[in-house]
């Protein structure tokens, strides 16, 4: 089967929408999912119910990288995910389709550019830390967990599960653990006062 998935970032951006989905109709697809919402939002209801209803010998197509993934690594991981189940993929402005050998050809060229774009951004990242920390600017990141420990006790006073508080939180699951009541670092000793 051929399925499709269209999306727009906007929902004012119908016309959009509709040119994408006649698109996905022009090259055979049976059945099209589609929604509005930023690439970079969590939660693409439609996005996921696509790669759920797709099975092996099917064909997802797209009509750019760029509605299904945020970057290279992240469509490359997508894309990978996919050929494991025995999923084609198509993206139409790209003109690639892996089920043909220069499809998967440039599958390995996108995998090199996403390693290369990963190198780089850490990298520059570790040039920026170093230029930081020699100006004495380096902080390191926000302890967000620590700063939210009472609402993450209020929550597992109220009985509700550590995965279930990491994603209410957006925090992981083992700083929900850590910053719980009873455990060794939410409960710390005062800092004594250096005239004490």
């Amino acid at each position: 089967m051929i399925v499709g998935y269209a999306r727009t970032s906007t929902a004012d951006q119908t016309a959009g929408l509709e040119a994408q989905i006649t698109e996905l109709g022009a090259q055979g697809c049976e059945r099209v999912f589609s929604e509005h919402g930023s690439g970079r939002d969590a939660e693409r209801p439609q996005f996921r119910a696509a790669l759920d209803f797709l099975r092996a010998g099917d064909v997802f197509v797209v009509t750019r990288p760029d509605r299904m993934a945020r970057s290279a690594p992240d469509l490359l991981l997508t894309v990978r995910g996919l050929e494991a189940r025995g999923v084609a993929v198509r993206l139409l402005s790209l003109g690639m389709d892996t089920a043909t050998p220069t499809g998967r050809l440039m599958l390995t060229v996108l995998a090199g550019m996403a390693e290369f774009e990963r190198d780089l951004m850490l990298e520059r990242q570790r040039a920026g830390i170093a230029r930081a920390k020699a100006a004495g600017n380096y902080k390191g990141r926000a302890p967000v967990a620590r700063d939210r420990a009472a609402e993450i006790a209020r929550l597992r006073a109220e009985g509700l599960p550590a995965r279930a508080i990491a994603a209410a939180l957006g925090i992981g699951v083992r700083s929900v653990y850590r910053h719980a009541p009873g455990s060794r670092s939410a409960v710390r000793p005062p800092v004594k006062d250096a005239g004490e």
